[in-house]
């Protein structure tokens, strides 16, 4: 018989298969020779007791075999010669899209306004190095989009948009490590997932699709109130009926060419705060309660929320042992983000801690309508860079100087390579954001020990966490609320967050666009 098991293990322990076999023999109140094998079905962390534990969910095979499993094998057709659906950015949105309408027999002409993923690294190291920034290749476009170079997180609370499972089985076919299908909180690295982002291109192209590097959107071009066909910067026209707009929260020239055509788009709440990094030997010692790891365990993480001021305040895209990278897109602002390794093995660990801001914030500095919200953001980041002193060096501050508004004469060493310089962060932030901030550090510090610390520094600005702008979208058809055959699609159009939701979003979309042209 097959039997569902969860036993609770140390982390030593949980890497042997015979010391295994004994815990489920004794939960089963059976003798371990009577089982044939078992599958981890899901594996988390315990960490409120001194002694962490790893908790297995197994199923386990008891006087029989495990059943076989028959391969993950993605659906494939060739598409070359059958009727286009135009999908516009190649981040997880629109690869996964592009993958779907394969499996419809649709075929898949992606456009990307930046670079394949071997060119696209040689812009980032300029900007780590030099400080400069390529509008159209940098940590938010090129191939695989933002999450390409943003850790490679697998986690998601959006179970209900989708099939979870499928995307992550995805990601294995294409060279994922299989533990990410069982693990509670997934992770691929940021230094093996530009590999599986370049296997899905591949596969695509193999399909019969097209995908087109470095070919900006400029126009989309529509007869009365429906899609006919788009315009890149290079004067590439491709004549479409259906077209699923992925581009990402960063396209501000898409919500600007939205905007002007009368599209209808929308302001849309979001957070803005700072990215804080600490030693991730503190995270460690906070979190499991020890003076050092196991090295049997992971490096810690952490997730803290808190109401301040009346607004939302939490952590964002935590990164153990990870590092602080510039995300600017534009000359002339400061924007930081973080991911780690697939080891997560350098020494430090950084977060993004935000506040929610919305339209009242906005207008506060006289920023009205649609886009009142990407000119609030671009406002903060111009401010950040002119304070920063130019080349992408970060205004800094220690956490407590911050809280006491206290100028800090030095600063902690930092992952950020551009650099840091120290800045009153009270004074460069808007005060709703600085206020707001203060008082939700000091609950950080109360929740998790050793957090509020003047060891820990704060690096402005931690910007991009989602779209500041909405493209509305009926919530059956997914399709624009005003034009046909238009689909805006995952965190560009404000749907979804994350590498697994976006991806989700953009099969969903996919499904969409190809149920219109009856496929």
């Amino acid at each position: 018989m097959i039997q569902t098991v969860t036993i609770r293990i140390s982390p030593k322990n949980a890497e042997s298969k015979r010391i295994i076999y004994q815990h489920i023999a004794e939960q089963l109140h059976i003798r371990s020779t009577r089982i044939r094998d078992y599958k981890i079905e899901k594996r988390s962390i315990d960490a409120r007791s001194r002694q962490p534990l790893i908790v297995l969910q197994l199923s386990v095979a008891v006087d029989q075999e495990l059943p076989k499993q028959t391969p993950f094998s993605p659906e494939l057709n060739f598409v070359g010669s059958s009727t286009p659906v135009v999908i516009v950015g190649a981040g997880p949105a629109g690869l996964f899209a592009a993958l779907r309408l394969i499996a419809l027999g649709v075929k898949p002409i992606l456009i990307e306004r930046g670079k394949d993923v071997r060119s696209r690294r040689r812009d980032l190291a300029v900007m780590n190095k030099n400080g400069i920034v390529n509008p159209e290749s940098n940590y938010c476009f090129g191939e695989g989009g933002a999450g390409t170079y943003s850790d490679g997180k697998l986690y998601t609370r959006s179970t209900k948009r989708g099939d979870v499972s499928k995307i992550l089985q995805l990601f294995v076919h294409f060279g994922a490590d299989p533990t990410i299908l069982f693990e509670a909180h997934p992770h691929i690295g940021t230094n093996k997932l530009p590999h599986i982002i370049t296997a899905i291109r591949l596969q695509i192209e193999a399909c019969g699709g097209e995908v087109l590097f470095n070919q900006k959107l400029t126009d989309i071009k529509l007869n009365g109130d429906r899609v006919e066909g788009v315009e890149t910067q290079d004067g590439i026209k491709i004549a479409c009926s259906t077209l699923i707009l992925a581009t990402g929260h960063s396209a501000r020239d898409i919500f600007e060419l939205l905007e002007r055509k009368k599209i209808a788009i929308e302001a849309k709440p979001f957070a803005l705060g700072v990215r804080i990094e600490h030693q991730q030997t503190l995270i460690d010692k906070a979190q499991y309660r020890c003076s050092i790891r196991d090295e049997n365990l992971p490096p810690a993480s952490y997730s803290l929320v808190t109401q301040s001021e009346g607004r939302g305040v939490f952590s964002f895209c935590m990164c153990p042992g990870g590092i602080i990278a510039p995300a600017a897109t534009e000359v002339g602002e400061i924007v930081v983000n973080g991911w780690s390794p697939s080891k997560r093995n350098n020494p430090f660990a950084n977060s993004g801690t935000v506040v929610s801001v919305d339209e009242k914030d906005f207008a506060r500095y006289g920023l009205k309508g649609n886009l009142a919200g990407m000119n609030y953001q671009r406002m903060v980041e111009q401010q950040a860079f002119l304070a920063g002193g130019g080349n992408l060096v970060a205004p800094a501050q220690r956490m407590v100087d911050f809280i006491n508004n206290k100028t800090s004469s030095s600063l902690p060493l930092c992952s950020y390579l551009p650099g840091i310089t120290s800045i009153p962060l009270h004074e460069l932030l808007p005060k709703e954001i600085s206020t707001a901030l203060s008082k939700a550090l000091k609950s950080f510090g109360e929740k998790m020990k050793g957090y509020f610390t003047n060891d820990a520094v704060m690096v402005a600005t931690e910007s991009r966490t989602s779209s500041p702008v909405r493209i509305p979208r009926h919530n059956e058809s997914l399709e624009h609320v005003q034009i046909k055959g238009l689909y805006p699609c995952a965190e560009g159009a404000g749907y979804a967050g994350g590498i697994v939701s976006a991806a989700i979003d953009g099969e969903r979309c996919a499904e969409m666009a190809a149920k219109s042209l009856n496929c």
